[in-house]
């Protein structure tokens, strides 16, 4: 079977956000009122404006009260066919979604919450078409593990609610992957997160996540599902004192009769709707698209890094195929730590160990010699070669910071050029920020003591936008010297501020203080320190180079 890529450009948003905020995460109660006030804006917004279809989901979402997933806008999705022909309401007992509908046990009542959700899903069969491609190479695995752990199989579902199967999948809440996981939670679930890789959005290592924190979710209430459910989305302790909170008035406990955000009360419904439609497809005229109960993905163990460039040659896929089903590397290569693994097509699997076994683990990566130059640091040459302080140290085995000039470094490269690797993080933030019908992109230089809030005020833009166009959440902490994309409609952004920000390389000389620099360039010492990574403790060199960012306007 060939993988062949199918390129479509979606505004696709599916009301979702399983922020898993736990009682260890911090300002939970604000984080979780600021999505409460996102769901209300784009509500807002659906009201006042005549969406297409592609784009309803994200409005019915909002209006429901859920936070909206967002889509890469370049989504490659792999060509693995579904039988159009075999979409009959009569599945054969080969369609993986019959597999999970034989194991399905929760009971559905009548709810109104439920029956909502239902309808939408009956009246919008193109959307479940899009799910069914998506889901399509992780579907067989991710049923494997649920019933490897003897969970019930509407969990197989719960992709869908979540992120409508897309790994690449975030929303504003700092979730992402299939499973939308926010850092901390990941992390305290076994998933790794660096500047190589996030196991966020590694299929497998999310979906051992995801079960895990589950089961740790049903033993904390009792094995009620629902309430489990309802804290996967909205938090433990939310749901906790919900429980609390009723019981205190004499009041039942079940899911249905508590007070939980709004984006909770139609989580759960959304769940339990789509595996009644399952349950009763043919009683409903509801067709899913057919996908084999057969694994059409393996994973295949590397043993070392390796450029994802060069691994996808030796599976003769394309970069971006082989980046689809393995997202959780963020940059042009594997992790240098692990894990040392690859999710290929099975058809693909003994070409790449073939070509795997005939290379040497030092021929996986491509390699330069730098000549350290006067004014060079680690940092600097990290960032030249898109790598970091920690690679280039362990590979030259350098024992601390100190480089010296006329010395040379071996540093690891991409194969090809970064835009070649067009899902990595990088190029995924850059593909957000290049395209706005005409408007003007401004930059802005993030100075100490700066929030999105407060950029988003002095240039007039909305907040949660402005957290998109730079791949962030609106609450996330801003370093100085960040660069931020700014879009402006061509009339505001006339007169949309008197500052103009420029970035300057500084000389040390002889004599030259922290002090001295900041009051000559009126900025200050922290700044200083913060830009260029510095410590306070050590003097400067003559010689030795500085980033500063300046207001031209006031200097």
């Amino acid at each position: 079977m060939r993988f062949n890529k199918i390129i479509t450009i979606l505004s696709l948003s599916v009301g979702l956000a399983a922020c898993q905020l736990t009682p260890q995460d911090s300002a939970v109660s604000e984080q979780l009122e600021q999505e409460h006030e996102i769901a209300e804006q784009i509500a807002l917004t659906c009201e006042e404006s005549n969406e297409q279809v592609a784009d309803l989901f994200d409005c019915e979402s909002a209006k429901s009260g859920t936070i909206p997933v967002t889509h890469p806008n370049e989504e490659l999705l792999l060509d693995l066919p579904i039988d159009e022909e075999q979409s009959a309401l009569v599945r054969s007992p080969d369609d993986i979604w019959q597999r999970i509908r034989g194991q399905l046990q929760f009971e559905v009542i009548d709810d109104k919450r439920v029956s909502e959700q239902r309808d939408w899903y009956l009246r919008h069969p193109d959307y479940m078409q899009r799910v069914a491609n998506r889901a399509k190479p992780f579907l067989y695995l991710i049923v494997d593990e649920i019933e490897r752990q003897d969970m019930p199989l509407e969990l197989a579902l719960l992709p869908i609610v979540e992120s409508a199967f897309d790994p690449f999948a975030y929303s504003h809440g700092r979730a992402a992957g299939m499973w939308q996981f926010i850092p901390s939670t990941g992390k305290r679930f076994g998933m790794k997160q660096n500047w190589w890789y996030d196991g966020r959005r590694d299929v497998v290592a999310s979906t051992k996540g995801a079960m895990a924190y589950l089961n740790y979710l049903l033993k904390m209430f009792d094995g009620d599902w629902l309430h489990a459910l309802a804290a996967y989305n909205s938090g433990e302790g939310r749901v906790l004192s919900a429980i609390k909170k009723n019981k205190k008035a004499n009041i039942a406990t079940d899911f249905w009769s508590l007070d939980l955000p709004k984006e909770t009360r139609a989580y759960v419904p959304k769940l339990l709707a789509l595996a009644d439609i399952l349950q009763h497809s043919e009683a409903y005229g509801f067709s899913w698209p057919q996908i084999e109960n057969k694994a059409f993905t393996q994973r295949v163990d590397i043993g070392s890094q390796i450029d994802l460039a060069l691994a996808a040659d030796m599976a003769g896929l394309s970069i971006k195929e082989l980046h689809a089903l393995n997202p959780g590397y963020n940059r042009w290569a594997t992790d240098p730590d692990g894990p040392y693994a690859l999710l290929l097509p099975v058809e693909n699997v003994a070409q790449f160990s073939e070509a795997l076994a005939l290379t040497d683990s030092k021929d996986r990566l491509n390699w330069v010699r730098h000549k350290v130059k006067s004014g060079d640091s680690l940092l600097k040459i990290a960032d030249k070669y898109h790598t970091t302080v920690d690679i280039i140290a362990q590979v030259n085995e350098l024992k601390g910071n100190m480089i010296r000039t006329g010395d040379f470094l071996v540093i690891p490269v991409a194969l090809k050029s970064l835009d070649a690797y067009s899902l990595s993080q990088e190029q995924r933030l850059a593909s957000i920020q290049s395209h706005k019908n005409g408007n003007v992109k401004v930059n802005h230089t993030v100075k100490n003591g700066d929030t999105l809030w407060d950029i988003s005020r002095k240039y007039k833009v909305d907040l949660r936008s402005l957290a998109k166009w730079n791949g962030m959440a609106p609450k996330d902490p801003l370093m100085p010297g960040k660069d931020l994309v700014v879009w402006l409609d061509k009339a505001s952004s006339n007169k949309t501020t008197n500052s103009v920000m420029r970035k300057l390389t500084y000389t040390v000389r002889s004599g030259d203080s922290l002090a001295h620099i900041a009051s000559k360039f009126k900025v200050t010492v922290k700044d200083l320190i913060a830009w260029n990574q510095l410590s306070s403790k050590k003097y400067l060199q003559p010689g030795q180079t500085l980033k500063i960012i300046v207001d031209v306007t006031r200097t």
